[in-house]
């Protein structure tokens, strides 16, 4: 039996069962959400600039011209370079290794944004601080902690059916969070804030049905445990998917009343990003980006081999939640083209390859995850990770069985020399 068998078996269906029908039944206490969509509360302590709802055209506008100007006057070497990094569970450890590998070959970029959503979330930081904390970068996403997630599902559920109250502190997320999120991290980050560059990271605001993106360097720039707290919960809320592990309960204030909002895995109202909507809606044109340097990490597949889904409910759903997701990133990244396209940006993207063999974003088994990881440094290293969305399609689209025993081939063609 694969592990993906051994994950979905009676006892799997029987909590999904559980979940359906007792999920409804106990709530934990909380504060109502504000009334609100676009609203003046604030988490506690911190200044509207924090974050912004990304429909929010009054919020964008009012803040766009100090944000982009700050990042192009960071980009000490006359070029902006981006980074985009997608949710995808364990695939993280692909980011992390193709970062790890860009950091060996010495074509890293000094990123002077770094966006994140789940997964993607919690390699951001790491991806800002640069290759001095590819070591921790490596122990978070391959080590012990990060393997206990994979035990998480059957407890998490059973610990939320009967006793919703303090879960946060107990799983596994939380502890892996807790543990990377250090006062140095978030010294270090607000340094870099500093001088203009951004580290963004997105929720989903299950109140208000919204994504919500958080400047992760102004909350850093507080300072002290306030900071560290709320940088914190952020990052768990942006990867806690729904069912799995708890909500977060970020408490705020408009100055006459206090409320709790509730947020969840940004990757349930998107899967990467590099703007607010509210640009593509309004197709707003930033100068500040012309001729920046447009990377995007997709820390999943794009395409998959098919494969026999077993007809139980429990394997229905998870195929469909991957689904779901592969076309909600193939549109993000035609979101992002199209923005690249509009503002004069060179566009290169990564992924995991169709013909690696992935069985599912929720293994967090830690040889999955080492050998993910090393595939990745190993093609980074190589200058075989970047790829033109030309590139992706025409890969996706011809792939071929793969030879039993044959290792997969990395995400870009390698370039031979010219005889």
């Amino acid at each position: 039996m694969n592990r993906r068998s051994a994950m979905r078996g009676p006892t799997a269906c029987l909590l999904l069962g559980l979940l359906f029908l007792l999920g409804g039944c106990q709530t934990a206490p909380r504060r109502a959400a504000p009334p609100e969509l676009i609203s003046r509360a604030t988490p506690d302590g911190f200044p509207p600039t924090v974050r912004l709802v990304t429909t929010d055209l009054r919020g964008f506008t009012t803040q766009a011209t100090a944000f982009f100007k700050g990042i192009r006057a960071a980009a000490t070497d006359g070029t902006v370079d981006i980074l985009a990094l997608s949710g995808g569970g364990s695939g993280g450890a692909y980011g992390a290794g193709a970062l790890a590998g860009l950091s060996r070959a010495h074509a890293r970029p000094q990123f002077e944004m770094v966006t994140g959503v789940s997964a993607g979330a919690l390699l951001a930081p790491f991806a800002f601080l640069g290759p001095d904390w590819d070591a921790r970068m490596q122990q978070a996403f391959t080590g012990k902690r990060s393997a206990r997630l994979m035990r998480s599902p059957t407890r998490t559920i059973l610990a939320r059916l009967l006793s919703p109250r303090g879960l946060l502190h107990r799983n596994p997320l939380f502890q892996l969070v807790d543990r990377f999120v250090t006062p140095a991290m978030i010294d270090a980050i607000a340094s870099e804030a500093a001088k203009g560059r951004r580290l963004i990271v997105a929720t989903t605001d299950l109140d208000k049905h919204e994504t919500v993106l958080w400047d992760m360097g102004e909350i850093a720039k507080r300072g002290g445990p306030p900071a560290r707290r709320l940088f914190r919960d952020v990052l768990i809320a942006s990867a806690s998917v729904p069912g799995i592990f708890p909500p977060v309960l970020i408490h705020v204030s408009d100055g006459h009343a206090r409320y709790d909002e509730m947020h969840v895995d940004g990757s349930v109202t998107t899967s990467v990003f590099t703007m607010p909507l509210i640009v593509g809606i309004r197709a707003f044109d930033v100068p500040e980006l012309h001729g920046a340097h447009l990377y995007l990490i997709v820390n999943g597949q794009l395409a998959r081999k098919p494969r026999t889904t077993p007809f139980n409910t429990v394997d229905v759903l998870s195929d469909s939640f991957e689904a779901e997701m592969t076309y909600k990133t193939r549109g993000a990244i035609l979101e992002s083209i199209a923005a690249a396209r509009r503002m004069h940006m060179q566009f290169r993207m990564t992924e995991i390859p169709v013909d690696y063999p992935q069985e599912s974003f929720v293994d967090f088994d830690s040889k999955h995850m080492q050998t993910l990881f090393d595939y990745a440094e190993d093609c980074a290293s190589r200058g075989l990770l970047w790829l033109t969305p030309e590139q992706s399609i025409r890969r996706n689209m011809s792939v071929h069985p793969t030879i039993a025993n044959q290792p997969p081939t990395c995400p870009a063609p390698a370039v031979h020399p010219a005889r």
